[in-house]
């Protein structure tokens, strides 16, 4: 089988920027989705850097720019609400910890999803089973649909990705994990935030946070906490993990008992650990992974929508190149790609720890660095840090 017909797995943001780009090159594209329906809402993510280039070379900027969340920047606040550190959007160039460009997530993976129509054929409310190789093609079974062959095969689901546990190995030895839980929820708007992201931090490495959402009266809040080791927990029963986080947060103030009720009546409840995916190479065969299934580099990274669009950019771009020979695109694909996630993994300063303090003592010093990042010698370190989003040069591929 020629590699012309391609299943991609995963239908976020880094599946259907692939099936974009694919299909613009001439391939067939099928993307396999989980979920009934593209989803929506769901959490702001930044859209920067390389990203941005990506979504430029869409021809999508202007839909983006008109999707975006109105935000002024991140503040972080006592329990009383008290603003104790500020940092613009505008900072570093509109590349500091909020972006200049803040999209939620679902708005973004529907902007791209409509991108792919027509021409893209979605199995919406399936998944992959099984994955059979041999040397022209891959059989690929699925939980509704009936088995199919394909030339090549890519997993753009997720950090804890199917198609990277069927092909490559086990999640454990797969994903790094960080000691830190999230969860995710839209819930309404307690006090008015003015178009800031509102941070609280507790003792005990709890954090609390609101920020603006599309809507007006909404906000998107989020709950994590540090662990001191894995945390065993059924990812289908959300009344169990919205049980973990009542116990994790009991007895902590400012607007967390509020927003600990509104996590139960959110429709778009999500709970998850955060890790980074690491591995020796990003192909198997003639399957490959994208996006976080094969190198997440965790929300603390700002990086990760960047890093599935830029990904999906390069594999679109050297399987085109390659005219579809898929060893010599994958080894392009990851000897341009590579460079760019590993400076992408490189945390801020203090990563899970400096996001969620353990100590009263640590949590005014976080404050403290968020106030002096702008002065220096913090400044250099930060611009750094924050310049990673567009530290990669992208190739033309014939469309730019």
């Amino acid at each position: 089988m020629k590699n012309t017909d391609i299943l991609v797995s995963g239908a976020g943001v880094a599946g259907p920027a692939l099936a974009y780009w694919l299909r613009r090159a001439g391939f067939r594209v099928t993307v396999v989705e989980r979920a009934p329906a593209p989803r929506p809402g769901g959490q702001t993510v930044d859209l920067r850097g390389a990203g941005r280039d990506v979504i430029t070379r869409m021809g999508l900027m202007e839909q983006a720019r008109a999707l975006s969340v109105e935000q002024r920047g991140i503040e972080t606040v006592d329990a009383a609400g008290r603003v104790t550190s500020r940092m613009s959007a505008d900072a570093f160039g509109g590349e500091g910890i909020v972006s200049e460009i803040e999209i939620l997530r679902g708005d973004l993976a529907g902007l791209l999803y409509e991108a792919t129509l027509p021409g893209t054929e979605y199995l919406f409310d399936d998944t992959v089973t099984a994955l059979h190789q041999d040397a022209d093609g891959v059989d690929v079974e699925f939980e509704r649909a009936a088995p199919r062959r394909f030339g090549l095969v890519v997993g753009a689901d997720g950090l804890h990705s199917v198609v990277r546990g069927l092909a490559f190995g086990p999640e454990a030895e797969c994903v790094r994990p960080l000691d830190l839980c999230t969860a995710w929820f839209t819930a309404p708007e307690e006090t008015p935030l003015d178009g800031w992201f509102r941070m609280f931090n507790a003792p005990g490495g709890l954090v609390a946070s609101v920020r603006p959402g599309r809507l007006p009266g909404e906000t998107k809040a989020g709950l994590s906490f540090r662990t001191t080791g894995p945390v065993s927990y059924d990812r289908r029963d959300t009344a169990a993990q919205q049980d973990l986080l009542d116990r994790r947060f009991a007895g902590v103030g400012w607007q967390v008992p509020s927003l600990l009720r509104a996590m139960r009546e959110a429709s778009d409840f999500s709970f998850d650990t955060v890790g980074q995916v690491h591995l020796d190479g990003w192909s198997r065969g003639r399957v490959a992974l994208l996006g976080d299934a094969g190198y997440c580099a965790t929300p603390l990274s700002g990086l990760g929508t960047s890093l599935g669009l830029v990904g999906a950019y390069l594999l679109a771009g050297e399987l085109a190149a390659a005219g579809g020979d898929h060893r010599a695109a994958f080894a392009g694909y990851d000897r341009l790609m590579r460079p760019y996630v590993r400076k992408a993994q490189q945390l801020p300063p203090g990563g899970a720890a400096g996001f969620a303090p353990n100590s009263a003592l640590g949590i005014r010093l976080r404050a403290a660095s968020m106030r002096s990042m702008n002065r220096w010698p913090m400044r250099p370190l930060l611009a750094a840090q924050f310049a990673k989003a567009g530290d990669i040069a992208l190739p033309g591929y014939g469309v730019a």
